[in-house]
């Protein structure tokens, strides 16, 4: 079986996951990485010898601007330029900085290379806004698609699994939301929230996937790094109640949510990146969202409950399923969710 090149733009701390992603499906090829300056990230990497996981070798190209004598000085291995990378993939990841994608989009099109942009685009980057569970169809066969913010990946994840469930009509959110990644200074040191309007881009986002939910709400920052959790009320279709036990089954049965408990030493963001960093997942990274099983209350026909975003690396998996689509190696969200989970081992805490 031919295996789908793949290019990633961009290795900074969604490029790093989402190369490792790549080289982990076992019917796809990381062709290489591309990049600007020689950053802590890539000095890690050549240091590694270029070898990320399963012993891929990471081939670094350089986008336009680029110093290649910067790299040389540091004994950096360049394989060539951006032009020569578009040039031998079927399709390109775009993680470079918000706005930039879109520049990119001129030498993609040139090239005649489909391409995946990640939340920070516009969403006019692409001819399709996309989700892996919640619209893999729209995106078969699209030569341009645009993932989802972390925060509103993991959201859609937890409100589509009721939607197939149990049918969702209304949704209210409220976003505790991360200041910055780990090792961000730009953002300064902070002893403050901070609230923004109402209401916020990922419920009207959740409305642009899903436009038959009704969605809003509310973001506050926060002064942390690990994580962002999200608290939700959903409400029935047609008015129906959804119960605590319908929504913990659906929640249970999800490969990409993780039900976890207060009780059993999950008492916040920091216990999941704790937990992840136990299980020995790189970068301390978790590809599930956590729901908390406390959390679940029924407030009257409506369900609420809590779920823990990983920022870093929530919108890794989604980020593969758009490959999927967009090559249209599987026809059916069933089909594409399902070959990620397998190789990228999501899930296999459940069965």
């Amino acid at each position: 079986m031919k295996k789908i090149r793949v290019g990633v733009a961009g290795y900074g701390t969604i490029g790093q996951r989402l190369a490792d992603g790549v080289a982990l499906q076992d019917d796809m090829e990381l062709v290489g990485i591309a990049d600007l300056a020689p950053t802590l990230s890539i000095r890690a990497l050549a240091e590694r010898d270029m070898l990320g996981v399963n012993n891929v070798r990471y081939n670094l190209y350089l986008v336009d601007g680029a110093d290649k004598a910067a790299f040389d000085t540091l004994g950096i291995p360049v394989a060539g330029s951006f032009e020569q990378l578009l040039d031998n993939v079927d399709i390109i990841l775009d993680s470079a900085p918000g706005g930039i994608g879109s520049k990119n989009k001129l030498l993609y099109e040139k090239k005649n290379v489909k391409a995946v942009f990640q939340g920070g685009e516009k969403n006019s980057v692409a001819d399709v806004f996309f989700h892996g569970y919640a619209n893999y169809e729209k995106g078969l066969g699209a030569n341009y698609l645009k993932l989802t913010s972390c925060n509103t990946t993991g959201l859609i994840r937890a409100v589509d699994c009721l939607d197939r469930a149990v049918g969702v009509e209304r949704v209210a959110i409220t976003i505790i939301r991360r200041v910055a990644d780990p090792g961000d200074y730009h953002r300064g040191l902070t002893n403050a929230l901070q609230i923004d309007r109402a209401p916020s881009h990922q419920a009207v986002d959740l409305m642009t996937i899903m436009p038959h939910v009704e969605a809003t709400g509310i973001l506050v920052h926060t002064p942390v790094t690990h994580g962002h959790i999200i608290t939700a009320v959903v409400s029935g279709r047609d008015g129906k109640k959804i119960t605590r036990e319908a929504a913990l089954a659906a929640f249970q049965a999800h490969p990409r949510i993780r039900v976890v408990s207060i009780d059993e030493g999950f008492k916040g963001n920091a216990s999941l990146f704790k937990y992840a960093r136990d299980l020995g997942n790189r970068r301390g990274d978790m590809y599930e969202i956590g729901l908390w099983e406390d959390s679940i209350v029924e407030t009257g026909d409506s369900i609420m409950f809590a779920i823990n975003i990983p920022q870093e690396s929530v919108t890794i998996p989604e980020t593969i399923d758009a490959i999927r689509a967009a090559m249209c190696m599987q026809k059916t969200r069933e089909e594409g969710t399902a070959a990620t989970n397998r190789c990228l081992h999501i899930g296999a805490f459940k069965k």
